[in-house]
């Protein structure tokens, strides 16, 4: 079963803590990472961003929504919310709230910001909001997990979190990537005792 891993990231902050998430996703045997991302947006009507990035994974497409058995979704910080580029993704997914394709299925957010109070337990609320209209699970980070009493750096119980520092220029703490991963295993193992429950053995 796959954990979609689907963000933005401006400046690769966020991507590389999807790529720690997905770590965690990959410990737990039968379960795959499937990281995604969403292009950027632009004031201008005309501009088209090509089918394939240059660089990084692909761009996410719908069916990789409905095909998941549970999702991450990440964003860095916008003024305390998520990045248009992934609330204009979101704003698109009303055929999957119609269908019902992501109700029941377990989710969880990260974000990373340029400093330690810059918005990331809003963020991470922000980006709840639509995938609780979706009919989705949330997971957070439980102070069962050490790191998140004891981090100096990014980490929430609402979500993983990094603090990239105002030029990005910040090294991930242990605590941060431990936090990250630790998301990653918990969504995956909550996927797989789910699709135990289902009839259909579907996440």
């Amino acid at each position: 079963m796959d954990i979609l891993i689907l963000y933005y990231s401006r400046r690769g902050s966020t991507r590389r803590l999807a790529e720690q998430i997905a770590l965690g996703v990959e410990r737990v045997a039968g379960m795959q990472a499937r990281v995604r991302t969403v292009p950027p947006v632009s004031a201008v009507c005309e501009a088209v961003a090509p089918a394939i990035p240059d660089d990084g994974p692909p761009y996410v497409e719908l069916a990789d929504l409905e095909q998941c058995a549970g999702l991450a979704l990440g964003s860095p910080t916008r003024f305390g919310n998520m990045a248009a580029p992934m609330k204009h993704f979101i704003d698109g997914t009303s055929s999957l709230w119609l269908s019902g394709a992501l109700a029941g299925k377990p989710a969880a957010v990260f974000t990373s910001t340029g400093s330690m109070h810059g918005g990331q337990e809003s963020t991470l609320l922000s980006m709840m909001l639509p995938l609780l209209h979706h009919g989705m699970l949330l997971l957070g980070l439980p102070f069962s997990e050490p790191a998140l009493m004891g981090t100096q750096a990014g980490g929430s119980p609402y979500g993983a979190t990094h603090v990239a520092g105002v030029d990005d220029s910040r090294a991930f703490s242990a605590d941060e990537n431990r936090l990250a991963q630790a998301l990653g295993t918990r969504l995956a193992r909550t996927a797989q005792a789910l699709s135990a429950l289902r009839p259909d053995g579907r996440g």
